[in-house]
């Protein structure tokens, strides 16, 4: 990293990524990456690369945040949940783009430390907790958008259930390693793809509704 290495660096790369939602890119600018990655990697903060963090866990890639983020289509009113926080650098992209975000993750550990960062930001409208995330967080149900940062060949069935009608998700959908980020609406006749956003590596889906952990 070098001494000029800031978010400007990662809202490039957003944009070079196609992303346009001049929200999310604001998001991107307002949110020190820094402040969210292993101290081990503070110096690639600010590159657009997954960075590895505990349990065999990466960060999403921050153009691949923002793409998700952006075919969300967030206006600051939504209630959000985010399955796979990690360390809380998407949650605090999402707390700047919604009015407030739910985030959960299997590891206690990566929720602490998810929480303390967002604590450092001075974001409050994002809650981080410990569970599976495939099981969602039904007693703040329903949902108007749900973001999964993990991958699995269907979306789990809490999902949908907890997903307003009219809602968006998005999710990796296919076995872990390259997967189609794809768009889904909750319609009357239940969960329908709208957009395959691009193509990337996640991580599996773990739990109930995922791979064993």
């Amino acid at each position: 990293m070098t001494a000029a290495a800031s978010p400007e660096d990662l809202v490039r790369a957003v944009r070079a990524a196609g992303v346009r939602d001049e929200r999310v890119l604001r998001a991107v600018r307002a949110t020190p990456r820094a402040g969210f990655v292993p101290a081990a990697h503070v110096a690639h903060a600010y590159e657009d690369v997954p960075i590895p963090i505990a349990h065999g866990q990466v960060t999403t890639q921050p153009s691949l945040s923002a793409t998700m983020i952006e075919g969300l289509r967030l206006t600051g009113v939504e209630h959000v949940l985010e399955v796979g926080s990690g360390l809380g650098y998407q949650t605090a992209l999402l707390a700047r783009t919604a009015r407030d975000v739910v985030g959960v993750d299997l590891w206690p550990d990566l929720v602490r430390a998810a929480r303390r960062n967002l604590a450092r930001q001075g974001i409050r409208n994002a809650e981080v907790r410990v569970g599976d995330g495939g099981q969602g967080v039904r007693e703040h149900a329903p949902y108007d958008a749900v973001i999964v940062s993990a991958a699995f060949p269907t979306v789990p069935a809490p999902l949908v259930e907890q997903l307003r009608p009219g809602g968006r998700l998005v999710q990796p959908i296919g076995t872990g390693g390259r997967e189609e980020v794809v768009l889904f609406e909750r319609t009357v006749i239940g969960l329908e793809p709208r957009q395959v956003l691009t193509l990337a590596s996640f991580v599996r889906l773990h739990g109930r509704f995922g791979y064993p952990s």
